[in-house]
């Protein structure tokens, strides 16, 4: 039920893979971009986030920074930091971090399939952050990062990569960013290739784990160029069961004011103790910062609704302190809140606040991958900032050329 296809990778050599890749564009801002990249030419970031290259006086948005994102891309191509595959492969992407490891298979997935609900979402899109990446790819006329989507875990589709693994050497591997070590396959083998096409075609449907914005924006540039190449009828992604992956907690902070009765009225909604421990254990606790002390903030079972949705921690703390104590209408624009992923830890939440960045912080227990993909069967939409992934899949070892332009 769901396609996929082999593709033309666009991947740096075995030599230079380790110092080509960098963080997804949008989990650093253009200074630390910068200094990330410092020293180093190869970086992705010098396409990803080219602004790092002109004057900081440009605005990230301007078309100087995406003409300069394309003219860097057909530089990395000529010094053949970037090469382009002779024939479709498929390649398997495999993240450590610690006991946790996890293997997606590098395809490319079908716009129609997105169209009709076969790759399934969980949160709203905003169009300023969508046009961004429309214009980068329009530029470059590539997928120049992929879309991490997940599926229920399959034993069939397993066996078959667990056999790739055994019997082939990687093409390359390396550690990076946080410890984590990176491993790629390719997977060139025409009646491999052919046997996991069939296998998904059993999977009912994708699920869209990370990557909401740059999925909306290749849908679009692929529907905008579409009769150009047949390559811009899919886009670039990476598959991983759903087993494999690890949710983290997506935490909050407020930059606010807090009422003199702030304690009274979280006590209307929540049992509240003070704790030594800075992060809840179970689901419907959350933990907070506040004067130099943690909290736990137990929501009362009477408070919690039956739905799904709203059940979430998510939720409960959006409806209890956000909006009910601070008159919050849309955390997504709200200058007042903050989100800090997981593998920050709690003492950025300590920093935060101790140095008056913030006035409360929020440790949440992390989303379930089970409540997410029920999420997204429903076809409904989680609350924004409800989900934190790591590891994080690295920018520049997968490109896929949208051929409808010439290099």
């Amino acid at each position: 039920m769901v396609k996929i296809r082999p593709f033309k990778g666009i991947r740096p050599p075995a030599d230079a893979a380790e110092k080509v890749a960098a963080l997804p564009y949008d989990v650093v801002d253009s200074q630390e971009a910068r200094q990330l990249a410092e020293g180093n030419p190869y970086s992705f970031f010098h396409i990803d986030k080219a602004e790092i290259d002109l004057p900081d006086s440009v605005d990230p948005y301007d078309d100087a920074v995406y003409q300069k994102a394309a003219d860097n891309l057909a530089s990395f191509r000529e010094k053949k930091w970037l090469v382009k595959e002779e024939r479709p492969v498929f390649y398997l992407y495999q993240l450590s971090m610690g006991q946790q490891s996890q293997t997606g298979l590098v395809v490319c997935t079908s716009i129609q399939d997105y169209l009709d609900n076969k790759i399934k979402k969980h949160e709203y899109t905003r169009p300023e952050k969508e046009q961004d990446r429309i214009r980068h790819m329009e530029a470059c006329d590539a997928n120049t990062s992929p879309i991490f989507l997940s599926y229920r875990k399959d034993n069939e589709i397993q066996a078959q990569i667990d056999q790739w693994q055994k019997n082939h050497a990687p093409l390359f591997e390396f550690t990076s960013f946080y410890d984590v070590s990176h491993k790629v396959w390719q997977i060139d083998e025409p009646t491999t290739i052919d046997t996991f096409v069939e296998l998904f075609e059993k999977v009912p449907a994708l699920y869209i784990a990370d990557g909401h914005h740059r999925t909306e924006s290749a849908v679009k540039v692929g529907m905008n160029k579409q009769g150009g190449s047949p390559e811009s009828e899919v886009f670039l992604s990476i598959i991983f069961p759903d087993d494999q992956l690890k949710i983290w907690e997506y935490n909050r902070l407020l930059k606010a004011d807090v009422p003199d009765n702030f304690m009274d009225q979280l006590q209307e909604d929540f049992i509240v103790e003070k704790t030594g421990q800075t992060k809840p254990d179970k689901l419907h606790d959350v933990h907070m910062y506040w004067e130099s002390d943690w909290y736990r903030l137990s929501v009362k079972p009477e408070k919690i609704p039956d739905t799904l949705i709203e059940s979430l921690d998510v939720s409960l703390l959006q409806r209890y302190v956000f909006e009910k104590v601070f008159a919050t209408e849309d955390i997504r624009t709200d200058p007042r809140i903050d989100f800090i992923g997981g593998v920050r830890g709690t003492e950025e939440l300590e920093r935060l606040v101790d140095q008056k960045k913030g006035t409360v912080a929020f440790s949440l227990y992390p989303t379930a991958m089970k409540d997410l993909l029920a999420v997204a069967d429903a076809g409904e939409i989680m609350p924004p900032k409800s989900t934190w992934f790591e590891p994080k899949l690295l920018s520049g070892l997968f490109l896929h050329d949208l051929e409808t332009k010439e290099l």
